[in-house]
């Protein structure tokens, strides 16, 4: 049993707890929680200077893009992006799989303790099944060819099945609304089932996507020419409200980097930002006032486009860009990402959870120059 103490106990429950206490067992499960340090157990107490609070939850994640991590620096946009991405297969399995082990390293020692994870296949399967982060898996599913969505559909099917086989959550989900046909969108919407509780899509995360539907014009209009998409991905389509329109579900819906979102497309759904991925790529990030606190989660997007999985490092751009408290802060890096992915868990301090604990000091500096410590 140990009992952990801080100036400030982030419970995200209530406002926080000034020399707040936590009882935690052997196994990480909060027991009870103090407002003071006086008590039998005063003793016992383990005090850090700095603050507690829930381990983080990273919203959107690539974790089998790992291998790319620094190939793609020298990138001008997000089309030269895509073209990095596109060479993802020239790579030893072997290399893939040990980039895969230490980008979970990385996010365990940056207390992460669950992951909203994006795969095109099983290659992060094997360091899955050590259970040592929780993961959701969004089995990203694009086609641009009415001709092929069946058999996208088939292989999506058997890569949801061997995660969901090894008792992990597993979803199908479209890529980004640029990339999925209107058939392939309802294929997706007809084969959910009961165990998919979040879809996840990339919205709107480059100008260009905006281009295309709002002008049929753009770098990203002629890049699905030259691949002879099927025009339909543009015609009748108007960026993300059409998404909504088209993809009709009672299921929440996770919408990943929003860069070019505006105020009036808001709507209730979640919201992921990934603003060093944003930065890396175009440049720009989303606008922080817009968003509904309490739907606002937090993602590292993948090493293919971030040079970190850490989430306090994305937490440090947005706070200065932005209006956020440090308890909003903590809410979108922990409360709303376990809620929004069904973690129960996990997400705030309350009696039976194991939400893990971190300590976070000199945030008084600014969470940049803040230092992080994993204490469960």
């Amino acid at each position: 049993m140990r009992f952990l103490s801080a100036d400030y106990l982030f419970t995200l429950t209530s406002e926080p707890l000034k020399n707040g206490v936590l009882q935690v067992n052997n196994t990480g499960e909060i027991i009870n929680i103090f407002n003071t340090r006086s008590g039998s157990f005063a003793d016992k107490i383990e005090i850090y200077s700095g603050i507690l609070c829930p381990g983080f939850i990273n919203s959107h994640c690539h974790l089998e893009l790992s291998h790319l991590k620094g190939i793609s620096n020298n990138v001008k946009g997000f089309s030269e992006f895509l073209s990095i991405v596109n060479q993802r297969d020239d790579f030893s399995k072997s290399k893939i799989l040990d980039a895969i082990k230490n980008a979970e390293e990385e996010m365990l020692q940056n207390g992460i303790v669950a992951v909203g994870d994006v795969c095109n296949t099983t290659d992060t399967l094997i360091q899955k099944k050590a259970r040592n982060l929780l993961y959701y898996n969004f089995i990203e599913t694009f086609e641009v060819s009415d001709v092929e969505a069946d058999n996208v559909i088939e292989k999506s099917l058997n890569i949801r099945d061997m995660f969901r086989s090894n008792d992990m959550k597993a979803t199908i989900t479209p890529h980004a609304l640029y990339s999925v046909l209107p058939y392939l969108m309802s294929r997706i919407l007809k084969i959910s089932d009961d165990k998919d509780i979040l879809f996840s899509i990339h919205n709107q995360e480059t100008n260009n996507e905006n281009k295309l539907f709002l002008n049929k014009e753009g770098d990203l209009c002629d890049w699905l020419k030259s691949i002879k998409a099927s025009p339909e991905i543009w015609h009748k389509r108007d960026a993300s409200n059409s998404f909504f329109k088209e993809f009709k579900t009672k299921k929440d819906i996770l919408l990943v980097h929003n860069t070019y979102t505006s105020k009036q497309e808001i709507t209730d759904n979640y919201y992921c930002t990934c603003p060093k991925a944003n930065l890396f790529i175009e440049q720009k990030i989303p606008d922080y006032s817009i968003f509904n606190i309490d739907r606002l989660c937090v993602g590292t997007d993948s090493l293919a486009s971030n040079d970190s999985l850490s989430i306090i490092s994305e937490l440090s751009i947005i706070q200065k860009n932005s209006d956020f408290t440090l308890q909003e802060l903590l809410k979108i890096a922990c409360k709303n990402g376990a809620k929004a992915l069904g973690f129960k868990d996990f997400g705030t301090f309350e009696i039976g959870k194991k939400p893990g604990v971190n300590l976070i000091s000199n945030f008084e500096l600014g969470l940049e120059k803040s230092d992080l410590k994993k204490i469960i």
